[in-house]
């Protein structure tokens, strides 16, 4: 029998992995308003005796992110996949059915990934994560598990990881659950594309421009409408892969694009003509929704008085008022919201052919829905606190329990072997 002295380090890490505290719990304490000191300083005392704690050199990659350090966060984050690509979410204490997903991520920056962690923290499903570097092999050894999930979310820079993970999944012997080649469609213009037709949906034309071209749009060299097909001003521009809002600008004529160019440095964009969504009170409303397994689940609402709308800007913890309509949207979803767009719902679902897929949208003035984005890297969690928005918790664990139902029904029991060899050269 081999003892534990004799069992290689990439062996043992694959039936082991490391445990850091990990993204959801950290961003719950720094949301709550906890001081993150002590951890980072505990965290710092762990390296120092061990300079082979992958996990501490993670969590504190993470606490470098939420303090808006990315280049320390890069630094740490590459310290860490230096001594293993592989970590772990166990699954919770006394599970009796544990259900084993081993997620493919992204090393690039916090975005690039679908938070995976979030929907599955305090449940019977056990995570293990292996970062895959472009260009590098995985792990020849690898946690075993019963469902793979891609969780390498679309961008420009993780385009060339999703097309290797498509020939690399193409054969895995084991169920695969959103597959890279479907993720990889999942550009703005390549969205619009796959669901300009869709019926009961309005999508605006998204066009993916240099600066140089966007430049002589600013200076009435080149006619907006050539490069929106005859839409034309105000239009929305936000830099290539953006998120959050940054860099997202509504500009009413060709001297707004000028502005725009003098302080945005970003060599592309994307540009889509503007439509107003705002109701007959006045305010807009933005709505996110995730789709699993094809079915619709409320995530949250947003209401504004200004069109750009995050779920932060829209002061919802601030306003009574806002947050009971949002729990009228929960209570009310499926049979109201979810009917109403049911054929939009489903074209999204089909056309896309991803098991899971979070979208923010609105709605028209005609009844129609309106596609803002979607893209699996997007937030859903249960952070917000409880005694304000009391009625979410629920709503939230309907959303994760569908999630880990979808896990296990696509999922496939492979015994109790922690470990298998996959053949990681392909």
């Amino acid at each position: 029998m081999t003892t534990a002295a004799q069992i290689e380090p990439e062996f043992a890490i694959a039936a082991q992995p490391p445990v850091p505290i990990g993204n959801s719990k950290l961003a719950t304490m720094a949301l709550g308003g906890a001081d993150l000191a002590p951890v980072w300083n505990g965290l710092v005392g762990r390296v120092n005796a061990d300079p082979n704690d992958a996990a501490a050199f993670l969590d504190l990659a993470t606490i470098a992110y939420i303090q808006g350090r990315p280049d320390d966060r890069a630094l740490l984050r590459a310290r860490a996949f230096k001594l293993t690509r592989i970590f772990r979410q166990p699954s919770a204490t006394g599970a009796t059915e544990v259900n084993r997903v081993l997620a493919f991520m992204s090393p690039g920056h916090y975005l690039a990934n679908m938070p995976i962690e979030f929907l599955l923290e305090g449940s019977s499903v056990s995570l293990d994560m292996v970062y895959a570097v472009p260009g590098l092999p995985l792990p020849k050894l690898l946690p075993d598990h019963d469902v793979a999930f891609v969780a390498v979310a679309e961008s420009d820079e993780n385009q060339s990881l999703l097309r290797e993970l498509a020939v690399f999944l193409r054969c895995w012997p084991r169920p695969v659950i959103n597959r890279p080649e479907r993720i990889a469609r999942l550009t703005r213009d390549g969205t619009w594309s796959l669901l300009k037709s869709a019926p009961g949906l309005v999508i605006p034309i998204h066009a993916r421009i240099d600066r140089a071209t966007l430049k002589k749009a600013g200076f009435g060299q080149l006619l907006i409408e050539t490069v929106l097909e005859d839409r034309t001003f105000p239009i929305i521009a936000r830099p290539l892969d953006s998120h959050l809002g940054d860099g997202l600008c509504k500009l009413d004529d060709a001297a707004a694009i000028q502005t725009y160019l003098q302080e945005r440095p970003e060599p592309e964009f994307y540009i889509a003509p503007f439509i107003d969504y705002r109701q007959q009170d006045g305010f807009y409303r933005k709505y996110r929704v995730a789709l699993v397994d094809g079915l619709p689940y409320a995530v949250h609402m947003g209401i504004s008085s200004h069109w750009m709308i995050n779920y932060v800007n829209a002061d919802m913890k601030e306003s009574a008022e806002k947050r009971a309509e949002e729990a009228r949207f929960m209570a009310n979803f499926d049979h109201d919201f979810a009917v109403r767009h049911a054929s939009a719902f489903r074209a999204i679902a089909d056309r896309t052919d991803l098991e899971y897929l979070p979208f923010d949208c609105g709605e028209t003035s005609d009844g129609k829905l309106l596609l803002f984005e979607l893209g699996t890297n997007m937030i859903v969690h249960a952070m917000d606190p409880p005694d304000i928005f009391s009625y979410k918790q629920p709503q939230m664990e309907k959303v994760f329990g569908a999630f880990q139902a979808m896990l296990r029904k696509r999922g496939r029991h492979n015994g109790p072997h922690p470990v298998v060899q996959l053949d990681t050269s392909k």
